[in-house]
């Protein structure tokens, strides 16, 4: 393959071949990475939250983002905001796992903030109080962290309970 040329998919859109760590951060050409999610596949809610939930639990939030940015693109407008809101707090999770607080704790906010009105509803058993609570709380953790010092969070010991309990 040529080095210089830009990595692209069938379609001729550009796409980074090189393989990835579980963060979703990029590796040298040939070291062994994790695989990568397929993006555009349609799934149900419940398929959705159950692979989501299983990338969480391994400490691949940057996977569990893009399996809740298939559902945020495919599933219908009124849902748009609740997978969206997941996206982000899967991203907030993935920088402070990275080291970047800031970027970290703007996403949690931001993701906690767009849960908001789907708190009375539950939808698809989802803890969605409990997840903006969580967010707000890891947001507040991760910028204190910031000021003393602390690095990256731990995404698999910190990963969200999407469900409420006992669902």
């Amino acid at each position: 393959m040529d080095e210089t040329r830009r990595d692209r998919d069938a379609e001729g859109r550009a796409r980074n071949a090189r393989p990835r760590d579980g963060l979703g951060r990029p590796l040298p050409r040939g070291a062994a990475g994790v695989e990568r999610q397929p993006e555009g596949v349609v799934r149900t809610p419940e398929e959705t939250v159950r692979e989501a939930q299983r990338l969480l639990d391994a400490g691949m939030p940057f996977h569990a983002h893009e399996v809740f940015e298939d559902a945020w693109k495919s599933g219908p407008e009124a849902e748009r905001e609740l997978w969206r809101g997941l996206a982000q707090l899967a991203v907030g999770l993935t920088h402070a796992a990275r080291g970047n607080a800031t970027g970290g704790a703007r996403l949690l906010r931001r993701g906690a903030a767009a849960l908001a009105p789907f708190v009375p509803d539950h939808p698809y058993g989802l803890d969605v109080g409990g997840l903006a609570g969580w967010a707000g709380e890891l947001a507040g953790r991760v910028a204190a962290g910031e000021a003393a010092g602390a690095g990256p969070v731990d995404a698999a010991a910190e990963a969200p309970r999407l469900r409420e309990p006992g669902r």
